[in-house]
């Protein structure tokens, strides 16, 4: 009997492909274990409201009367809400055709996507159109409507760094293009060496693959790493010379823990380069709600700027876009309070600095607890987490544990990650889920659990690490870089 469209058999291939470890194996089990009543800290997704932040205050507010505009109509809202949440309120509504009930434009509501544009000119200095910004359901959705208007079938290919977030690979090979590895070195902190990028791109043609695009995450995830200007200028180089898309993800700009290296769009250093650079170079440049202090990432909203992009080709994006209507209208709302926050002198100013503060502060400490707790385990090496929300430990791993996982039929960064789990709640992503150099192991965990529970955390790791250690360790000591 033949298959039916939907049996597993007959499933598109494309599909079975995809991984996404971020909600893979690990995720799946801690799920369970919390059914079974364990305790599980998910430490595996950037998600900060899920692990006690609070939300900001003002954002809530505006969007509380935006979906609730009998509020407004009510004498006693000034009571409960400030002056400025309320004008912001009616302000937002005044952009829709009918309160956030209704679809919008299929680019986003003109309104905020002009906040959008003034929000990128006062950030780079350079004038921003519009027109050419497309707001979306989270970063993500905006960076898989790019990659479907890149990729043309199997032989086309796109630079990606890794370690990556596992949304580029699960899109590329879900659309059935050819994802092409950069390697980023963890020795230089994460660095990005442009010999290797020619490298991939060469090897890449050598076996029949077009690179058409580049992917750079600059502040990094996995890694926190925060690209210099220098390096950026050196990628956006490559590009003009490769005749390359660049798709800056940036969506953890906000998300800065020291002073040395600060965040630089790739848009300024574009500009900032001059013609025939500035003027050839194409760029999208992506950034959410979800990161930041703001870290609202059941909103779903997000945005996309293009840059150098022909009139013909933001027409065929346009369609695409179409195809789902519109995007979410509260998220938008959400973007445009993100673009556009409190200015001094508001009532909520004040309270929103200083929660926006009180937030990024503590992400500076966090990172600081993580990365010293990690170090301070036996044969585990971490480099500091200069921005976004994640820490990306080597875990030396003895020979003897690498053939236990093998025994077990697991990789063996999954193997020690699952151990983890069960010993502790603590809920990882193994480093071979966001891909690594052979022979080398890691895990990703974000720095995002409450403060006050980072040391405690993190003691609980350093014991089932040192008690694995000696458990598995022998005289021919461990696997190394």
């Amino acid at each position: 009997m033949a298959p039916k469209a939907l049996d597993y058999e007959s499933l598109n291939e494309n599909v079975k492909k995809c991984q996404y470890a971020v909600r893979g194996e690990l995720y799946l089990r801690a799920s369970e274990l919390q059914k079974e009543g364990k305790k599980i800290i998910f430490t595996n997704v950037g998600n900060p409201h899920a692990l006690g932040q609070k939300p900001l205050t003002f954002p809530r507010q505006v969007v509380a009367l935006c979906q609730a505009p009998f509020l407004l109509d009510d004498p006693n809202v000034g009571m409960l809400f400030p002056a400025d949440a309320i004008a912001r309120a009616k302000h937002y509504l005044s952009l829709t055709s009918g309160g956030l009930g209704a679809y919008s434009d299929s680019r986003g509501l003109p309104g905020v996507r002009k906040e959008v544009a003034e929000f990128i000119e006062r950030r780079d200095g350079y004038p921003s159109d519009p027109e050419l910004i497309f707001l979306t359901d989270g970063a993500s959705k905006g960076v898989m409507q790019i990659l479907n208007c890149i990729i043309r079938g199997q032989s086309d290919g796109v630079l990606v760094p890794v370690p990556q977030y596992p949304l580029y690979s699960a899109t590329i090979s879900l659309l059935g293009g050819s994802l092409v590895p950069y390697y980023l070195e963890e020795t230089e902190n994460w660095g990005l060496d442009v010999n290797n990028l020619r490298e991939s791109v060469a090897k890449a043609r050598s076996n029949g693959i077009t690179v058409r695009a580049m992917v750079i995450i600059n502040p990094g995830n996995p890694t926190g790493q925060c690209l210099s200007e220098a390096n950026l200028r050196e990628i956006l180089k490559f590009c003009y010379e490769e005749k390359l898309v660049l798709m800056g993800d940036e969506v953890y700009q906000q998300n800065i823990y020291q002073d040395e290296r600060p965040f630089i769009s790739s848009k300024k250093v574009l500009m900032d380069m001059g013609p025939p650079v500035s003027r050839e170079v194409q760029l999208i440049s992506f950034h959410t709600v979800s990161k930041g202090y703001w870290g609202e990432c059941g909103q779903r909203g997000g945005y996309f700027e293009m840059t150098n992009i022909p009139p013909r080709t933001v027409e065929e994006i346009y369609k695409v876009a179409s195809i789902a209507l519109s995007p979410n209208v509260p998220a938008q709302i959400f973007m445009g309070l993100m673009v556009s926050p409190p200015n001094p002198g508001d009532i909520s100013y004040e309270q929103f600095i200083r929660e926006s503060k009180g937030i990024l502060e503590s992400l500076r400490r966090r990172a600081r607890i993580m990365t010293d707790g990690f170090n301070s385990c036996k044969n585990v090496v971490c480099n500091f987490t200069e921005g976004a929300m994640y820490s990306f430990p080597q875990i030396k791993l003895p020979a003897r544990a690498i053939e236990a996982a093998r025994q077990a039929g697991k990789v063996p960064d999954v193997f020690y990650c699952l151990k983890l789990l069960e010993a502790t709640g603590i809920s990882t992503v193994p480093g071979s889920g966001f891909g690594q150099k052979e022979g080398v192991f890691h895990l990703r965990t974000t720095i995002l659990p409450a403060e006050e529970e980072m040391p405690e955390i993190m003691d609980s790791f350093k014991k089932f690490n040192d008690e694995f250690m000696s458990q598995y360790e022998d005289n021919f000591g461990y696997s190394r870089m």
